[in-house]
């Protein structure tokens, strides 16, 4: 696994940089700014990028936009944020352009380094790694759409695993329960979400857009 971590916290950045490389992960480049995470991408082209999602100069989205142009410039290149905090637009717009290798987390989670271990690893392998404080956060948020009261309580905690990333399998340990219970659920839950198998969209993606979206913007 090659990494590009850009942080302008330089403590924050060396620090996990010598965690990763203490785990035989291969760090290949540390960057302070958007400009220099970009061109470490174009350079090393990392098989993830790490990125702080707010960076100089106006520390507000600089890292959102950094990751977006980094997908673009290398197609496919997995990606995982970090925030001190829960930035509910930053996190609905990453997933917008779909869910495949992205990540995003609170810097706290680095902490607990096999949690954060689990989650880089998911994002790397392609699949999705949304931090759950941030899922519970924005859940409390996302109250506009009233489908979503359409759905059973049971449903609603599959539909926050789906959130965090995690795939059936990983759903059904969780909850105790068996993958077809999982499998279920989430047919339930695309029913009452009126999502159709012929939606261009990936229905897993919308049904996890719609839990996070909160078109009213409540601060």
């Amino acid at each position: 696994m090659r990494i590009v971590i850009a942080e302008d916290d330089p403590l924050l950045r060396e620090g996990l940089a010598l965690l990763l490389r203490a785990e035989g992960l291969d760090v290949v480049a540390t960057a302070g700014t958007p400009d220099e995470a970009l061109a470490a991408v174009d350079e090393h082209k990392p098989d993830v990028a790490i990125l702080d999602v707010r960076m100089p100069p106006t520390h507000t989205d600089e890292g959102i936009v950094a990751a977006v142009e980094a997908r673009r410039r290398q197609p496919g290149l997995a990606v995982l944020v970090l925030s001190a905090y829960v930035e509910q637009s930053f996190a609905t717009e990453l997933l917008t352009g779909g869910v495949s290798g992205l990540g995003y987390l609170l810097k706290e989670r680095v902490g607990r380094v096999e949690e954060f271990l689990d989650a880089l690893r998911r994002v790397t392998d392609g699949g999705t790694a949304i931090d759950p404080e941030v899922v519970a956060q924005l859940f409390t948020r996302s109250r506009q759409d009233t489908r979503l009261d359409r759905l059973s309580p049971r449903e609603r905690d599959v539909l926050a695993l789906m959130a965090e990333g995690l795939g059936n399998t990983a759903v059904a340990e969780r909850l105790v329960v068996t993958e077809g219970a999982v499998h279920k659920h989430i047919r339930s839950i695309f029913a009452k979400l009126d999502l159709s198998p012929t939606d261009r969209l990936d229905r897993r993606v919308a049904a996890v857009l719609r839990y996070l979206e909160d078109p009213r913007r409540t601060a």
